[in-house]
């Protein structure tokens, strides 16, 4: 059975979009819809749940999250969300109206982890001051329910305080006009977890490489949007996350990542990087999350880690797509090539030929044809392209009782074709569709 529904017209990149969607019992996996600021809907970026426990968040950039299920579920998880965003005794919370590179923060409970969002404005610091009888350098917020964290952003300060109580284990410095970062200003602090220094003036040449070396219990190192030109030396070898997202970066100092093994997030995009050399990323044995959008590659970077299960390349020019680029992966799952200049002559048809796959996203390119994909993909976004016919061997090199697509979410709409044109048999082949946009 088919239903003929209209997209909400709350999104203004779908209205008019016709959305085909197809009965069945609709799987766990799918329990919520992630509207990106862009304007798109990824169905494949959404919390995925195992007997009722939430235990991924697959997409990076969450801006808005929409319940698409009715009834008790939705309530039920309306539920879990208010749990999650308004409950300071809540073990994990998703944290998404910060930038933080683009990728959301789980803050855990258990660990003692405090919040990340600001507490400028929303606090009294004299009340804390009153109350807390635990030093506190004057410019910032010690909070006595978070008592090894310590709030410095948001002040307008062009050095960082002097010092720091020995105490501290999160330090946040966003948001203001620091511009250097010395190991003296830290030597007091021998146990820090979290160094956020997003949103300053932070440049390569005044981070001593030593600043954060000898800092043994470093997890997380945020320097977003700020002036740096390479990836610093000397970071910790305990680091799990590592966020330079749109700083000036053209260069990755060598040895930078070569003892990290545990990192798992590097966020490089909207840097100026245009190679990557088979040193540069040597270490990386368990990194999950690359993020390199918004760069000057004129061709997929070679000299990946294997490991990489997410791989974002959007806003680069790509010339071509060739049947290697994307070899090497031991289990790639998620990859972004939307806004790439990519044209249907220039990818190879077996460029995407990874049965790992699970989404990938084409979107806001040049394709004139659907390109071929794994049976095995799940999630296919290729809007605002120009696509003019609906190729069924694109996505079933043949049709029987095991051969066919398990593709649940296709989004062609934007291109130059209608559900009109979709032929007769399409249906055999998609047989396990949820949602078709064209």
């Amino acid at each position: 059975m088919r239903e003929l529904l209209q997209a909400p017209d709350s999104d203004p990149d779908e209205k008019g979009i016709s959305v085909i969607q197809l009965g069945g019992d609709k799987s766990m996996d799918q329990l919520l819809t992630i509207r990106l600021g862009e304007g798109r809907t990824k169905f494949a970026d959404v919390f995925k749940m195992e007997e009722g426990n939430l235990i991924e968040v697959a997409d990076m950039g969450v801006k808005q999250l929409c319940i698409s299920y009715s009834g008790s579920m939705a309530l039920w998880l309306c539920g879990v969300l208010v749990l999650f965003c308004a409950s300071d005794a809540a073990q994990a919370m998703l944290v998404t109206d910060m930038d933080y590179g683009g990728i959301p923060l789980w803050i855990n409970r258990l660990l003692g982890e405090p919040s990340v969002l600001s507490l400028q404005g929303r606090m009294d610091p004299a009340w804390f001051r009153a109350n807390n009888p635990q030093f506190c350098p004057e410019q910032c917020v010690c909070p006595i329910q978070w008592p090894t964290s310590l709030y410095c952003d948001n002040i307008a300060l062009e050095h960082i305080p002097e010092g720091l109580p020995p105490r501290t284990q999160y330090l946040f410095l966003q948001a203001n006009n620091i511009s250097s970062l010395s190991s003296s200003i830290l030597a007091n602090i021998t146990g820090l977890r979290w160094l956020i220094i997003d949103n300053n003036q932070l440049k390569s040449e005044n981070l001593e490489i030593g600043s954060l070396e000898n800092q043994k219990d470093l997890r997380y190192f945020f320097a977003n949007n700020n002036h740096l030109t390479s990836v610093p030396n000397g970071l910790p070898a305990g680091l799990k996350q590592l966020r330079l997202a749109n700083n000036l970066i053209s260069s990755i100092s060598p040895g930078a990542f070569q003892n990290l093994e545990y990192l798992s997030v590097l966020l490089l995009q909207g840097n100026r990087l245009q190679t990557i050399t088979e040193a540069d990323l040597k270490g990386l044995v368990r990194l999950n999350l690359l993020d390199v959008s918004g760069n000057l590659f004129s061709s997929v970077p070679r000299h990946l880690p294997p490991s990489v299960q997410q791989l974002y390349l959007s806003n680069n020019s790509f010339s071509s797509l060739d049947e290697d680029s994307f070899e090497g992966f031991l289990d790639l799952k998620y990859l972004r090539l939307s806004r790439c200049g990519l044209q249907s002559v220039s990818i190879h048809p077996q460029a995407f030929n990874h049965s790992s796959l699970v989404e990938l996203d084409l979107s806001y390119n040049k394709l004139t044809t659907i390109p071929t994909v794994p049976t095995t993909l799940q999630y296919l976004y290729l809007e605002a392209n120009k696509i003019k016919e609906f190729n069924v061997t694109s996505f079933c090199r043949e049709v029987g009782p095991l051969s066919y697509s398990r593709m649940k979410i296709l989004r062609l709409d934007g291109n130059e074709m209608t559900y009109h044109q979709l032929p007769p048999d399409w249906v055999y082949c998609l047989r396990v569709l949820l949602r078709i946009f064209i």
